[in-house]
This record gives C-alpha cells, sequence and structure tokens, in this order.
C-alpha cells in the first residue's frame, strides 16, 4: 500500500515538474541561463525546486504594472517625444558641445527606454561616507516646510533607524506631510508599530509588497532596491546609502562603510519624485492619488549639471539600467571606472567590457574583500578574474565593505545609483540612478576612486592563479547558479 503510494506521489511531482518546466522554457520566456538554471534546480529538487520557483522564479506582470490612467501615459510619451525630437533636431541639452554630441545616444537610449528626461539646471553634491550624508539629511529634513518623501530598501530597528523615525515625529507634529515607502524584505524587522507615533500625528509608513504572517513573501524576488528621498519637491537624495548603523561603520561584521550617494537640487527632483509617487501609489493602492497633493519644484534653479533619471525593475520590458551601463561602456574612448559590491554580468555586460580592454581601453573594476553573501562573492571573484586575462585591472578593496555602485567613463559621465552588476538588480529589483553628464562631479568621483585604490589591492593573475582548489570549486559553483543569485 505504501509502494503504490509512493509510486504515486513520485508520479505527481514528475508530471509537476514537467509542466513546470514548460512554463519555464515556453510561456515565460527567460533568458537561456536562467532557464536552464531552474531547469537544473528543478530537476535535482523536485518537490523543493517547485515550492522555490513559486517564491523566486515568478515574473511580474508588464503591462501598465503602476496603473497609470491613458491621460499620464500620454503625457509622459509627450515628454518623451518632444525631448527625442529636440535630439534630432541637434538641440544642446548639455553646456559641453563635445561630451553633448559624444553622449546623445546614451540620452536617446534612457529617454526612450525609461522616460528619462533630460534636465540640464542641477546641483550635484557626492557623498561617500555615512555619517556626512545623515548629517546632511537630517538637517535638510529638519529644514523641510511642506513634505518629506523617503523610500529605503533597508530601515533598521536600531539607533539610526530610531533617530531617523523621531525627527520625521517632529515634521509631523509641525504639520509636515511625511510618507516613508521601505521594503517589506529588506526592512523585514520593521512594523508599522514602529511608526506609531508618525502615524497618530498625520505621517504615513508602508510596506512595499508586504509579506503574510511576517515570513511568507510571495514576492520575495521581486524586491524594492530604491533609496531617494525628496523634501519639499527641493531636495533629492539618491544613491547606496540605506538606514541603519552599519551605514555609519558601526557593525564590526564590516567595519567601514564605503558608499556612494548624490544630493541633487534642480529640475531633476520632479524625475526623482515621479519614480516615488509611482512606488508609493503601487504600495498603498491609491490609484486615484490626487497629483496637486505632492510637492513638486517651484523654485528657480541654478545648477549646470544635466541629470537623467533611470529606473528600472521586474515591470519593465527591457533591462534599461543594464542597458544604459554597457552603452555608457561602449561610448569609452580612455578609461571606465567601476565600483560594485556585486560583479555577477551576463554575456552582454562582460562582453562590452571584453570589447573596452581589446581596445585598449583602460578598465578598473573595485569589489569588496568582505562578503555579505558567500555565492554571490565568490561569482564575483569568478568573473572579475575572468577579466583578468583580457587586462583588466581588478582592485580589492581592504578598507571595509564597498557598497558603491558607480561607473565613470573618460571622467565626463557617471552613474551613482542603487544597481548593483548582478541579475538581481538588472532583472528581478526596482532600482533608480542618476546619470550625470558634467565633468566637475566625474572628476571627482574618478579622484575618490584613485583615493580608494590606496585602500586596496590589485588583484593579479598571478594572485588569481595561486587560489585553493576549494576556493575554484566555490567559485564553480556559483558561477553555475549566477543567473538566478
Amino acid at each position: 500500500m505504501f509502494n503504490e503510494f509512493f509510486s504515486q506521489l513520485i508520479s505527481i511531482v514528475l508530471i509537476i515538474n514537467i509542466l513546470l518546466a514548460f512554463f519555464v522554457v515556453f510561456v515565460e520566456r527567460r533568458d537561456v541561463g536562467a532557464t536552464w538554471a531552474w531547469l537544473m534546480i528543478l530537476f535535482f529538487i523536485p518537490i523543493g525546486g517547485f515550492i522555490l520557483y513559486l517564491l523566486f522564479g515568478r515574473h511580474l506582470k508588464h503591462r501598465n504594472f503602476y496603473n497609470l490612467s491613458a491621460e499620464e501615459r500620454n503625457y509622459l510619451r509627450n515628454a518623451v517625444d518632444e525631448q527625442v525630437e529636440q535630439l534630432k533636431d541637434h538641440q544642446e541639452f548639455l553646456l559641453d558641445r563635445d561630451i553633448h554630441h559624444k553622449y546623445e545616444q546614451l540620452m536617446l537610449i534612457n529617454l526612450q527606454s525609461s522616460t528619462s528626461i533630460i534636465t540640464s539646471d542641477n546641483n550635484v553634491e557626492l557623498f561617500h561616507e555615512g555619517t556626512d550624508k545623515f548629517r546632511t539629511l537630517f538637517d535638510d529634513i529638519r529644514e523641510a516646510k511642506r513634505e518629506i518623501n523617503l523610500q529605503y530598501y533597508i530601515i533598521q530597528r536600531d539607533d539610526l533607524g530610531r533617530k531617523l523615525r523621531d525627527v520625521l515625529v517632529e515634521k509631523a507634529k509641525e504639520g509636515v506631510k511625511v510618507r516613508l515607502l521601505y521594503d517589506a524584505i529588506g526592512s523585514r524587522t520593521m512594523s508599522k508599530s514602529f511608526f506609531k507615533e508618525l502615524l497618530e500625528h498625520g505621517g504615513e509608513a508602508e510596506a512595499f509588497f508586504p509579506s503574510f504572517l511576517k515570513i511568507i513573501n510571495p514576492r520575495i524576488n521581486n524586491r524594492n532596491h530604491r533609496k531617494l528621498c525628496i523634501i519639499d519637491g527641493k531636495i533629492g537624495y539618491i544613491g547606496g546609502f540605506n538606514i541603519g548603523n552599519e551605514y555609519l561603520g558601526k557593525k564590526k561584521k564590516f567595519g567601514y562603510w564605503r558608499d556612494t550617494h548624490f544630493k541633487i537640487t534642480g529640475s531633476a527632483v520632479d524625475h526623482i519624485q515621479g519614480r516615488f509617487i509611482l512606488d508609493w501609489k503601487q504600495a498603498t493602492k491609491q490609484d486615484e492619488i490626487d497629483i496637486t497633493d505632492i510637492v513638486f519644484g517651484d523654485y528657480e534653479h541654478t545648477g549646470t549639471s544635466a541629470v537623467q533619471i533611470v529606473d528600472s525593475g521586474p515591470n519593465s520590458e527591457t533591462e534599461h539600467i543594464k542597458n544604459m551601463y554597457i552603452k555608457l561602456i561602449m561610448s569609452a574612448r580612455n578609461t571606465i571606472k567601476i565600483q560594485t559590491p556585486y560583479f555577477i554580468p551576463d554575456a552582454s555586460f562582460m562582453d562590452a567590457l571584453k570589447i573596452a580592454l581589446l581596445s585598449n581601453i583602460d578598465v578598473h573594476i573595485m569589489i569588496p574583500n568582505k562578503p555579505d553573501h558567500p555565492f554571490v562573492y565568490w561569482a564575483t571573484l569568478a568573473h572579475a578574474g575572468e577579466l583578468l586575462k583580457y587586462g583588466a585591472n581588478i582592485w580589492i578593496y581592504e578598507k571595509g565593505f564597498m557598497h558603491a555602485k558607480t561607473i565613470v567613463v573618460d571622467e565626463e559621465v557617471s552613474s551613482v545609483g542603487t544597481t548593483n552588476i548582478d541579475p538581481r538588480s538588472f532583472k528581478l529589483n526596482f532600482e533608480v540612478n542618476a546619470v550625470v553628464y558634467d565633468t566637475k562631479v566625474a572628476k571627482e568621483l574618478h579622484e575618490l576612486f584613485l583615493l580608494d585604490m590606496k585602500d586596496s589591492s590589485l588583484l593579479t593573475e598571478e594572485r588569481y592563479a595561486e587560489r585553493s582548489l576549494w576556493i575554484k570549486t566555490k567559485e564553480s559553483v556559483s558561477r553555475l547558479l549566477s543567473p538566478i543569485l
């Protein structure tokens, strides 16, 4: 009797696996690497693989994910079409004509794929240490007069998290409108009770893709990784810092925390605000939110930096930010400098870097020495090691944890944001970057990279070849799983 039941169970599992494999291959039409990775999981873990797929493997819908009205979609489309026509008519958005002409195609890609409007009246301030960034952020929050909108992947229930909450409570008591959006998985220890006093004074706090019973989340693989703050529609923050003591270098596991963040004033803040509004509407289901209740920048702008705010997510038809990175790499004539905590590029990204290296472009990539996710760390080392034979300069940051997500090309154009160089950021997470067409900002990031090199060691081909068999094995396994890491 038991043998018969067990045989029937095995048959059912096999049928489910075959049906699911058919769905993965022919219906979802993933890229080949991810398809084979999921097929391997289904084959080697028949029951567990099915559960893993339900939690990690499903796609989001692409069509009108944010439930925009026809009027809203037409407004965005018209704004994009207007700038596309202006670029085709050779109207210039950048003060530096040479840089404008060199990166005009990059502007067009960002416009047409991510509705990334070009604004050229911005001032951009760079932060690379948590103490400076949070001191300035809290000062700006305290000066808010009308509205504060914040969005973070991680908000910890620690000293920094409580400090943020308390300053927001004080502003809410003054009548300032406060909206706070956090990711349910990134901020897994967070609950609305933590914001009880804020809510009592008219503030709002919501979780993106919330979990059921605190432990079950059907969208565990599609997280909102964005870190934004918009104050009075006048100041916008965007970059890699989350809210937690580790971002101040107070966690022994990581030590010094090296990150990069922008503070922007100018018309680009409206577009940072626009990204926040979409996520806020999705999380709160406030489809009929009155856009006039949101503060936009009715201020005089005197900056000279051109900026595009580029976003991407699992709702996107294409991988906007990855495509932007590749186009930026292919635009290089002299140097490319990349800093990333995770370096797990797909074949197209690797090919772009290899082509740049074979074209005698000076490529520098900086990755951390301290892993926060073991499989991701070993996959990062494997991909970085592959580029050594092409002449890449691979720097291992030794001072602490390298969490910055930056790319600088030819000391002319730069990108800073939330996007790691891995499949999760390119395909699965909601991400956002600021692309800045300004030599002053690019040179500042370039100089910062040179400074970080003093706290890094160079990974040579000889050093890489000396790694143990055990490390090579971990790299091989991690690389095999890299399409779904």
